[in-house]
């Protein structure tokens, strides 16, 4: 189910508004000592292609800017814990600046719930009088926010809120809570005050649990849909994030200081960067158009060019990534964008002599700026991760076809750009189909013969937030379980087939190996390397090395499901997960983020106040 839309002309924010938010937080900073720690959840399960380098060598940019927004906001005593760095992390030893942190932040994907929920779990074991205030947030608090609390007495952990926003939402109730926090409280004592007192439920983008007198949730209010801000230059800037990250370490508690910046690019050679936000296409599996409001959002090329000379002077980065739904999307910002970066040098340096970057688009859109693919190229773009699903455009119709497919990736390769295509594998494809393109390999084939360099093939799963996603569990088409394993959530990822109508989906697990062996393999290896058909051949042979790296740890991870696969027993989903706990809007209306067939409950009635220090609402349920 889509995330529902604002009022139409009430989705974003006034201009200003983050950066005067900012603004004030900075006058209460100086009166709040306050320390935080923010983690970002990873399940090393989830180490397979297509993302099997990047996963760790590149700093995820949710908990970064997270960061940057609290340090810009003069909150500099956080830091930034990355479980792909530190796996053995456990926030209940952890101290800063010599104290148990006032506020402990979990950011994850819905992949990396379920170590999520552990160091949740682990954060709730510190004894309450000096527990840190503990909020979700990132991809899966988003979609699920109901997810971050629990409803068993017998396992009673959970966040204190979720935040289903962006940085505008975590600072304004950060705003609210310093703007009643009374000497020597805690966070989380603070939080309770205003939880109770309502004062949170102006803030949309929150998530946050009615508690009973055991401190169990009775009931989740839920005040709505964010509001988005319009215009990203106002966001913090990305270098103050990255001097908070935690040194890679195999210890359970906190290293004394941060990654020192000569360290961030040996860690993190790719950083990843917000561009753009918003894509014109509505495709019925992906959330990325509801997220975003329909809206489009950009930085300015001027604001691109300085967080590219910044990073690439201050910590020595080489590689970066646009975090983008479709930076081709709006052909007048993207030129804009292409034309600064064209012209800006670092240190009397072109800039695509210092920086190399890539991003996603589409195919559609690619040709539509064909004219301009050299500029692209000047701007320092070295690869371009095209959606191109379906080359047929039988399952997904984005503009592409065999022809435009093609055309677009030779013009890539001609202008030193390398195409990355991702596909989408689906029940009615077959592994080789004869005379037609339809087959995977087939499309794999012609990709490759196109000039593509890497490739991803993921098997069409449901997308939480999409227009698909209720109806692939009420159709039965999801897998609870197989061949008598439950699914997990880091099997969630689109390489594990656990949604599928076929009646051998063994087959379909097997295919996306084989389309991956067709792909990355010893001989095509050599064979670009003895005899390159292009000036890519460099690349080329770095990504089958990467890739045949890859692939093995696909195979052996995904090799058991397979036969598992082959064993029927499939146990099929009737209905989409949805909260135990009943959820409601601040007025009792349905809440925003509750699927259908989710508990509304009662609603329970609020003593409207501003507590003061000390009130009985800061301990007695409402």
């Amino acid at each position: 189910m889509e995330l529902p839309r604002r009022v139409r002309g009430d989705e974003l924010l006034e201009s200003g508004a983050l950066t005067d938010l900012i603004r004030r937080l900075r006058t209460h900073s100086g009166r709040h000592d306050l320390t935080t720690v923010i983690a970002c959840a990873f399940d090393h399960r989830t180490r397979m292609l297509p993302f099997i380098y990047a996963d760790m060598r590149m700093a995820p940019a949710g908990v970064r800017a997270i960061g940057s927004a609290m340090a810009d906001a003069g909150f500099e005593k956080t830091r930034i814990v990355l479980q792909q760095w530190n796996r053995n992390f456990q926030p209940s030893r952890m101290r800063l600046d010599g104290r148990i942190p006032d506020m402990f932040m979990v950011s994850s994907m819905q992949i990396h719930a379920e170590k999520c929920k552990d160091l949740i779990r682990d954060a709730c074991r510190i004894d309450p009088e000096h527990r840190p205030l503990i909020i979700a947030g990132g991809a899966k608090t988003i979609y699920e926010p109901w997810d971050m609390f629990s409803g068993d007495p017998l396992d009673p952990w959970g966040a204190d809120v979720s935040v289903t926003g962006e940085e505008y939402v975590l600072l304004s109730m950060l705003e609210v809570l310093l703007s009643i926090r009374g000497a020597d409280e805690s966070m989380r004592a603070t939080f309770l005050r205003a939880r109770d007192s309502g004062l949170l439920d102006e803030i949309p983008g929150l998530v946050y649990a009615r508690t009973d007198s055991n401190g169990m949730a009775e009931q989740l209010v839920d005040t709505g849909i964010q509001r988005l801000v319009g215009d990203l230059d106002e966001l913090p800037h990305p270098v103050l994030g990255y001097r908070l990250l935690e040194p890679p370490s195999r210890n359970r508690t906190l290293s004394a200081q941060a990654l020192p910046d000569g360290l961030v690019g040996k860690y993190s050679t790719t950083a990843s960067l917000i561009l753009t936000f918003g894509c014109k296409f509505a495709c019925a599996y992906c959330p990325i158009p509801a997220y975003n409001q329909r809206q489009h959002r950009v930085k300015s090329g001027a604001r691109i060019a300085d967080e590219f000379t910044r990073l690439s002077r201050e910590f020595g980065i080489p590689y970066y990534f646009g975090a983008d739904d479709n930076f081709f999307n709006d052909e007048k910002r993207t030129l804009e964008i292409i034309d600064t970066l064209a012209r800006t040098k670092i240190d009397g340096v072109p800039i695509r002599k210092k920086v190399r970057w890539g991003t996603e688009v589409t195919v559609h859109d690619t040709l539509l700026l064909k004219d301009h693919l050299r500029d692209v190229r000047t701007a320092g773009v070295r690869g371009l991760w095209l959606g191109v699903e379906d080359m047929t455009a039988t399952l997904i119709k984005k503009g592409q076809s065999v022809d435009k497919t093609s055309e677009a990736f030779r013009l890539l390769q001609r202008h030193g750009i390398c195409p990355m295509p991702m596909m989408m594998h689906h029940d009615s494809q077959p592994l080789y189909s004869r005379g037609s393109e339809y087959g995977l390999l087939n499309q794999v084939r012609l990709l490759r013969k196109a000039g593509a360099i890497s490739l991803q093939v993921l098997m069409i799963s449901p997308a939480t937030g999409s227009k698909l996603y209720e109806e692939t569990f009420t159709s039965g088409m999801v897998y609870e379980s197989a061949g008598g394993r439950t699914i997990e959530p880091y099997m969630l990822d689109a390489n594990y087939v656990v949604a599928s109508k076929h009646e051998q989906p063994w087959r379909k697990q097997f295919n996306l190996m084989a389309a991956y062996l067709y792909f990355y393999n010893p001989l095509r290896f050599l064979w670009g390397i003895v005899r390159p058909k292009s000036r890519l051949y460099l690349a080329d042979a770095g990504m089958q090395v990467v890739g045949m790296w890859g692939l093995g740890k696909t195979i052996r991870r995904t090799f058991g499901w397979a036969l598992r696969l082959t064993r029927g027993n499939v146990r099929r989903k009737t209905a989409p997960p949805t909260s135990p706990i009943p959820m409601r809007g601040v007025g009792g209306e349905v809440a925003s983020h509750a699927l259908p067939g989710t508990p509304q409950g009662a609603l329970i009635p609020l003593q409207v106040r501003v507590a003061s220090v000390g009130d009985p609402v800061a301990s007695t349920p409402k």
